[in-house]
């Protein structure tokens, strides 16, 4: 459950047009260590998200309710890019951007890859809420699990992306991530209910 809420609000396979659009100078050998180094950026963010990020929170005395309502918000609207077709520019990802950027720099690992593409701030919320709700050794490695899994999986696609679209093309995509999205509206949704119950709850009692 954990690994499919977290793989379909990362949705790497939106990313598999852009990827393939930075990266068709490259060898073939430089495309895998390019999606190594971003899977490897990704497993980092998301653990520090798990981890850290709770006190995060209290820094700045946010409550979990806020931040699910808020994260379902991010997760909501994510869904709705990909169910519209737009994921690249709801992440702030247009064409001409991404080329005048990839002119001052060659490193894409971390961003635009990593952050905002993959790892952005709905996947961050997703996990902090994980870590405040589930606190019990067996789901907290459960989850740790998924991470690692998610970044596995995001090495996979990415190197494979190539194979996606010469099978796939672009429409096949763009049916898949609409797919995705649908699933991740529902994610963000039920956040916002389940906050939302539970604010009414608190005042109820």
């Amino acid at each position: 459950m954990v690994f499919g809420a977290l793989f379909s609000v990362m949705n790497p396979f939106g990313t598999v047009p852009i990827f393939v659009s930075l990266t068709k100078e490259h060898t073939k050998s430089e495309r895998s260590g390019i999606a190594f180094k971003t899977s490897l950026n990704i497993l980092v963010i998301l653990l520090i998200s798990f981890f850290v990020g709770k006190y995060m929170l209290v820094f700045f005395g946010i409550s979990i309710n806020s931040l699910k309502i808020a994260g379902g918000l991010i997760i909501t609207s994510s869904g709705f890019a990909l169910l519209t077709g737009k994921f690249s520019e709801h992440k702030g990802m247009k064409k001409k951007n991404v080329k005048e950027d990839l002119k001052s720099r060659s490193e894409i690992s971390l961003t635009p890859l990593a952050l905002p593409m993959i790892a952005g701030p709905g996947t961050i919320s997703l996990l902090i809420t994980y870590n405040q709700e589930f606190t019990l050794l067996r789901d907290v490695i459960w989850i740790l699990l998924a991470i690692v899994l998610s970044a596995i999986s995001v090495f996979l696609i990415l190197k494979s992306s190539h194979y996606f679209v010469r099978i796939l093309g672009a429409s096949g995509i763009n049916a898949l991530s609409r797919i995705i999205g649908f699933i991740v509206i529902a994610i963000g949704i039920e956040f916002i209910i389940a906050a939302s119950l539970n604010i009414l709850n608190g005042l109820v009692n």
